[in-house]
C-alpha cells in the first residue's frame, strides 16, 4: 500500500537524516525530491506546491535551526504536514438523533460502491447496531443479486423491490422497512455510470432530497489518482458530499488520491477499503497513514485489531500456561490462529516500525496457505503427541507426514517451530500480564527473534523470518572457494 510515494520520500529524507547541521541548500535539495516523489505519486500539482512551500518555511526557519536534531525535525515537520494535508484527524460518521441514520453511498460504476456497501454494514454490525441495506441499483444486471448474496454472507437483511421500481421509491421504502424492522441504521446503494451524466446527478439528488441522508458517502478507486480528485469535485458540486470512501488502497502505490482528495475538494476521507474479502471498512486515520508513508510504522491501527481480534479470556489462559511450562502443540496452534485474525501477514509486518528497512522487503510474499498445513500436521498428531512433542521418534514423525500429506522434513520444521515459539512466549509472557490483550502484539512484534519460524516459506526476508509464511523467492549463490 502506497509503495510508490513510501519509499520515494523516505529516500529524499533519509540524506537529512544523519546530517549534524543542515544548510539551506540541504533544505532545498531535499524538498526538490520531495516535490518530485509527490508528482510521481499522481498528486494534484497545486496541492504539490502548497505542501512543499509550507515544509520548506518551517525548515528553513528557526524551528529548526535549534533544534539538536535538525534532519529528523524536518522529517516531523514532513509528516505533520502529510497528516494535516490529509484532513488532520479521524472523520466520524455523523449518527441521527433519531433512528435509523440514513447513509447514502455515490460513485461512478466500477468503484466497489456494492461491495462497500456491505463491508460498511459489517462494521455497524461488529459496532453493534443493526443495518439495514437497501439495493437501490436498478439499472447494472445483478446488482440486487449481488447485495443479496453479500448480505447472506454477512448475515445483514437487504431491502429490494426489483429492478422496475423507481430508485427513490425504493429508498423511501427501504428507510420505513427499517423502521419496521427495528434496524438502526440503512445503507442505500445507488446506481453508477461509466462517467458523470446529468440524469445520474437529477437522480440522486431526488433520492437526497427525499431523504435526508445523515451522510452522503462517495465511493472511489483509490487507483484511479488525480482522477479520484475530479470524480469528487463533481459529486460534492452537485451533492454535497460529506466524505468519501476510498476503496482498494491496498492495490496503489502511488497515493495521489489519498493524498488530494481532502485538500482538493475538502471532503474528508472517513474510511479506506483494503482487498476484495468481506471484511469491514477501516476507519481512515491521517496521522496513521502518513506514519506508515514515512516508515514509522502504525502500531496503533494494529493494537486495534489486535483488540478486537483476540480474546481476553483465551489470552490469560495463555498466559498461565507460559508461566507454568504448559504450552503445548494445541496451544500453539491456538496461537496461530490469533495471529491469522489480525489479517494478512505481509500487511501486519509493515505496521510495525522499522520494517520499511529490511533488505527485501518489498519482495516479501505471503502464502497463508503455509499456516493450513501447519493445522494439518498438528491435527494429524495425536492428543498424547500434541501434549508432549518429546515423544515424536521417527517412526511417528513419518506417521505424522503420511496423514497430513506433507513430507518428514515439513513436521521436523513444524516441531522445531514449536520450540523456539515456546522459549520466545516465556520470555513475553510477563508482558502480557500487563498488557491483557496486547500480549499477542508483542509477541507479534518480536517474532524476528524466532529465527526459522518463517522456514516453511522457503526462504525468508532477513529480519522477517519469524513471521510463519512470510518469505521471498530463494536466490542461489555459488559460495566461493577458501584458497
Amino acid at each position: 500500500m502506497l509503495e510508490g510515494i513510501s519509499s520515494s520520500l523516505q529516500k529524499a529524507l533519509g540524506k537529512l537524516r544523519s546530517k549534524g547541521k543542515l544548510t539551506e541548500d540541504d533544505v532545498q535539495a531535499a524538498m526538490r525530491e520531495v516535490r518530485l516523489a509527490l508528482l510521481a505519486a499522481d498528486v494534484n500539482v497545486k496541492v504539490v506546491k502548497q505542501f512543499v512551500d509550507r515544509v520548506r518555511e518551517r525548515a528553513i526557519g528557526q524551528e529548526v535551526q535549534k533544534s539538536l536534531t535538525p534532519g529528523q525535525q524536518v522529517v516531523k515537520i514532513v509528516y505533520e504536514e502529510l497528516t494535516e494535508l490529509m484532513g488532520g484527524s479521524q472523520e466520524r460518521l455523523r449518527m441521527a438523533a433519531k433512528p435509523p441514520t440514513v447513509v447514502m453511498l455515490v460513485g461512478l460504476q466500477g468503484a466497489g460502491k456494492t461491495t462497500a456497501a456491505a463491508k460498511l454494514a459489517l462494521s455497524f454490525r461488529r459496532h453493534q447496531h443493526r443495518p439495514l441495506l437497501v439495493a437501490a441499483d436498478v439499472y447494472r444486471p445483478a446488482a440486487i443479486h449481488q447485495l443479496e448474496v453479500l448480505g447472506k454472507q454477512i448475515d445483514v437483511p437487504v431491502f429490494q423491490l426489483g429492478n422496475q421500481a423507481d430508485p427513490v421509491d425504493i429508498a423511501r421504502s427501504g428507510r420505513e422497512e427499517a423502521i419496521r424492522q427495528g434496524a438502526d441504521v440503512v445503507i442505500i446503494d445507488t446506481a453508477g455510470r461509466l462517467h458523470i451524466d446529468q440524469p445520474l446527478m437529477d437522480e440522486l439528488r431526488r433520492m437526497r432530497d427525499a431523504l435526508q441522508p445523515d451522510e452522503v458517502l462517495l465511493v472511489v478507486d483509490a487507483m484511479t489518482g488525480q482522477d479520484a480528485v475530479t470524480v469528487a469535485e463533481s459529486f460534492h458540486q452537485h451533492l454535497g458530499l460529506t466524505g468519501v470512501i476510498l476503496t482498494k488502497l491496498d492495490g496503489d502505490t502511488r497515493g495521489g488520491a489519498a493524498l488530494t482528495v481532502r485538500a482538493a475538494t475538502g471532503c474528508p476521507i472517513k474510511f479506506v477499503g483494503l482487498g476484495e474479502k468481506i471484511e469491514p471498512l477501516e476507519p481512515f486515520h491521517p496521522d496513521r497513514l502518513a506514519s506508515r508513508i514515512l516508515g514509522m510504522g502504525d502500531v496503533l491501527s494494529l493494537i486495534e485489531r489486535a483488540q478486537e481480534a483476540i480474546d481476553l479470556e483465551k489470552a490469560q489462559e495463555m498466559e498461565h500456561k507460559l508461566r507454568t511450562a504448559q504450552f503445548t502443540l494445541d496451544d500453539f496452534r491456538e496461537q496461530l490462529q490469533q495471529v491469522r485474525k489480525l489479517g494478512p501477514m505481509d500487511q501486519i509486518l509493515k505496521m510495525l516500525p522499522g520494517v520499511n528497512k529490511i533488505k527485501g522487503i518489498e519482495n516479501l510474499q505471503v502464502d497463508e496457505r503455509r499456516l493450513q498445513r501447519i493445522d494439518a500436521i498438528i491435527s494429524s498428531m495425536t492428543k498424547e503427541e500434541r501434549q508432549d512433542p518429546s515423544i515424536m521418534n521417527a517412526s511417528r514423525r513419518r506417521r505424522v507426514a503420511m496423514g497430513s500429506g506433507v513430507t518428514v522434513r515439513e513436521v521436523n520444521q513444524v516441531l522445531n517451530q514449536f520450540e523456539q515459539a515456546r522459549e520466545m512466549m516465556k520470555r513475553f509472557a510477563g508482558l502480557g500480564k500487563r498488557f491483557g490483550r496486547r500480549s499477542a502484539l508483542n509477541a507479534l512484534k518480536s517474532m524476528g527473534d524466532l529465527g526459522d519460524l518463517g522456514g516453511l516459506a522457503g526462504g525468508q526476508v532477513p529480519g522477517a523470518s519469524g513471521a510463519p509464511g512470510v518469505g521471498r523467492e530463494r536466490r542461489h549463490h555459488k559460495k566461493k572457494k577458501r584458497r
